[in-house]
């Protein structure tokens, strides 16, 4: 086409299916949440703006900002475990090692596995009567007798973090594994010519090179495990004694389980916004990476 006019509506026709999309999947449905986070929506055929009543009282509960800080250290330690189990992992499968096929191959069950069906295995496992991980420890004399993990507050918390971690460091290995791959070999065969060991090769070549990898798959994790229900939905539904509640659950449980619309939508709401935040750090850091700022 010659003419731009002819070539901005042909382009726009194009676009128009997408377009559409996002208005009618996201946009309608996360400016009807907004809305209704304004209101005291419940179970009743009729409700009335409120302003930000419902905000307000979300924080100024004190239960709400014990959420939101037990979101971020879950998510903080959940992700944190990924990566740096994620980079050894990775950092093992590059290796030159008998059965180097095969073990890549095992590291995918976890990823491949039907995400509900990996839970309720960790579930059975934490059972404190005849659960493996509860045997374990009293065949080895570390406890007295039966422990309970996903009854107890601390144990149940670190459980559902370490069945996260399970989930997702396939994801991340795999990831960091074609990071690895990507590396020219002869910066490797260089090195090891000027009397290089292997830790320093690491140290030196492989860790700099996957900073721009690792900080996308980092980026990425947050975004996925901060707003992770699954896992502590199915394991302790946000028990014991909220103990594992986090944003995502808190807001399920108000909206869903007490019907209170309008305060889940506000809750709904400030999820939004911290996804969000990670989402605007995300799209700076690729465009960092793109114009060659990190290095």
């Amino acid at each position: 086409m010659t003419s731009s006019r002819s070539a901005v509506i042909f382009a726009l026709a194009l676009l128009a299916p997408a377009l559409l999309y996002i208005l009618a999947i996201v946009a309608y449905p996360l400016v009807d949440t907004i809305i209704l986070s304004f209101t005291n929506a419940a179970l009743r055929p009729t409700y009335d703006f409120v302003g930000w009543a419902n905000y307000q009282k979300i924080f100024g509960a004190g239960n709400f900002i014990d959420v939101i800080i037990r979101t971020f250290v879950w998510t903080f330690f959940s992700v944190a475990a990924k990566m740096v189990i994620g980079t050894m992992g990775a950092t093992l499968l590059n290796s030159a090692i008998p059965g180097q096929t095969v073990f890549r191959i095992l590291t995918m069950p976890p990823w491949i596995v039907p995400m509900a069906i990996g839970i309720f295995m960790w579930g059975w496992m934490y059972n404190g009567q005849f659960g493996m991980i509860s045997g374990l420890l009293q065949n080895f004399g570390l406890i007295d007798g039966p422990w309970p993990f996903l009854a107890q507050g601390n144990s149940a918390f670190w459980a559902t973090i370490v069945t996260d971690v399970w989930i997702g460091v396939p994801m991340v290995t795999i990831y960091l594994l074609a990071a690895m791959q990507s590396i020219p070999k002869d910066l490797y065969e260089a090195a090891w010519t000027d009397g290089a060991g292997r830790l320093y090769r690491f140290r030196r070549i492989t860790l700099p090179l996957m900073v721009p990898a690792m900080l996308t798959m980092s980026l990425l994790s947050l975004i996925a495990t901060f707003n992770s229900f699954d896992i502590i939905w199915i394991l302790t539904q946000g028990g014991p004694s909220n103990q594992t509640t986090t944003m995502i659950i808190d807001t399920y449980k108000t909206a869903m389980g007490s019907r209170k619309y309008g305060e889940g939508a506000a809750r709904a709401v400030v999820i939004c916004i911290f996804v969000s935040l990670f989402c605007i750090v995300y799209f700076r850091a690729v465009r960092k990476l793109s114009q060659g700022e990190i290095k």
